[in-house]
């Protein structure tokens, strides 16, 4: 994570360890031209024009993946779900589709994150999204009909088969940041980008000069944000909950890539615009992870070129756990990103979404209730960032999520969930600032046989913050 959050816009290269093709797209060729490296003249990967691109090695791998996972999970947990057999696959295969009840955290964040190593897996192979998302499609389907001996379920293809391919794509787009853009050794990029996206270290490492061109960003305006701190609980009601810790260690990234604005820069590609941001907690370990990216979409300016934006068709994925509940969707939403110049050096940048998806949530260490609740989740969003030139920045994120009893298992009761977020940042010395932000979260339910519940969470967080940019992400014009 630390490469991609260097200043540098570019990279230094030893030039004696460059021995493999040159890129194909112009972009990547320049790259290596300023590092003062000679490319050899031998056509590689490009995602532009689909030479040397493969379907057959990510299908494999994929097939693999899943293969790998059953017997790992077949001697580890030693449970009959994981012995599939040809009788299983064929009861799947001409069974019901259901929707399970595995942990919230396996079927909300490792199904995911399963179908992201799918997507890294084709994206890296240099399919384009739209067949990367159709091979995690597939590869969810694959894995509900072999991998597991128990009925097919439609929550999980949701989360791992559509939500997988929204945490892939970033995962995938960070990775070849860090290798665009990073700082350090060429050994040190290829370790973080296989740190961020894995599937695609692998076959970057598998490969070799075949997938070794890097996807580019297209000089992409990108802001992010490290943060170190603490959490303190300023209030909290904790409801039904028996499990709570008050005061958290705290690590949080986060990156908004192709910001609108940027002479030259174009959304033709899904995820030319994206955010992304993750959360780890010294208390519950992953307190979250959302991501939301342009999946469909146009640019558009003011006459006067005071404000410049896009606008169209969001795909998100949201894991949010303040300990005393928790919430997750997989949605689509209509929207717009902008940048409005106020004046001179004094910039508002700001998201605005309204859609819906298909959620779950609950409380953590219930007593008396459910531990979580499927539905159709209608979602809305709203971030607002004034920018200060170089001295601050003022950031306020709302978001709401109504798990409804559409699509429940259960067809009774709802969850209505609510987070606001507002900090403060203020630049010390160069890259360096800190922050201060408070964090509310609500959760409302109601279940014909349990009545009304509340929980409510309220935190003062205190972060060093290193940023990218000293302008914090402020777009000239």
């Amino acid at each position: 994570m630390f490469a991609l959050i260097a200043p540098s816009a570019g990279f230094a290269e030893d030039p004696v360890s460059i021995k493999r093709p040159a890129f194909t797209a112009q972009a990547q060729t320049d790259s290596y031209l300023r590092a003062g490296a000679v490319p050899q003249q031998q056509e590689g990967l490009s995602w532009d024009t689909a030479v040397r691109k493969s379907y057959l090695i990510p299908a494999f791998e994929i097939m693999g993946f899943d293969f790998l996972l059953n017997q790992f999970n077949r001697r580890v947990y030693n449970e009959p779900d994981y012995r599939s057999n040809f009788t299983s696959i064929k009861n799947n295969l001409t069974g019901k589709w259901v929707v399970d009840t595995d942990p919230f955290k396996v079927n909300q964040f490792l199904h995911p994150y399963q179908g992201s190593m799918y997507h890294g897996f084709a994206r890296s192979a240099g399919l384009s999204y739209w067949e990367s998302a159709a091979a995690t499609f597939a590869g969810s389907l694959f894995w509900e009909i072999a991998g597991e001996t128990t009925k097919p379920s439609k929550n999980d293809q949701v989360a791992s088969g559509i939500g997988g391919s929204f945490l892939g794509e970033p995962l995938f787009r960070m990775a070849s940041l860090a290798l665009e853009r990073g700082e350090g050794s060429r050994f040190r990029r290829e370790v973080s980008a296989a740190l961020i996206s894995p599937s695609t270290g692998f076959n970057r490492l598998a490969f070799g000069d075949r997938f070794d061109p890097v996807f580019s960003s297209r000089d992409a305006a990108v802001f992010s944000r490290l943060q170190i701190g603490g959490s303190l609980t300023a209030l909290t009601d904790q409801g039904v909950s028996q499990s709570f810790i008050r005061n958290e260690a705290v690590v949080n990234f986060s990156m908004d890539y192709g910001l609108p604005g940027k002479p030259g820069y174009s959304y033709t590609r899904p995820f030319d615009y994206f955010s992304f941001q993750a959360t780890a907690a010294s208390a519950n370990i992953f307190e979250n992870i959302m991501t939301r990216g342009l999946l469909v979409g146009k640019d558009y300016a003011a006459l006067n070129d005071t404000y410049k934006g896009v606008w169209g068709i969001y795909g998100s994925y949201d894991y949010i756990a303040p300990q005393i509940f928790r919430v997750s969707t997989t949605a689509l939403s209509l929207g717009t990103t902008a940048q409005w110049q106020l004046t001179n050096s004094v910039a508002l940048q700001g998201t605005g979404l309204l859609g819906a998806g298909y959620g779950a949530s609950g409380t953590i260490h219930g007593v008396g209730e459910r531990d979580y609740h499927y539905g159709l989740t209608p979602q809305a969003l709203l971030e607002l960032r004034l920018l200060l030139g170089e001295s601050a920045m003022i950031d306020v994120n709302l978001r709401d999520y109504y798990v409804s009893r559409v699509a429940s298992t259960e067809s009774r009761g709802w969850e209505n969930i609510a987070r606001g977020e507002a900090g403060v940042t203020l630049r010390v010395y160069q890259n360096h600032a800190i922050a201060v932000k408070y964090i509310y979260s609500r959760r409302e339910a109601y279940y014909p046989d349990l009545g009304n519940r509340t929980q409510t969470r309220g935190t003062v967080n205190i972060f060093y913050t290193l940023l990218n940019d000293k302008k914090f992400g402020a777009v000239q014009w």
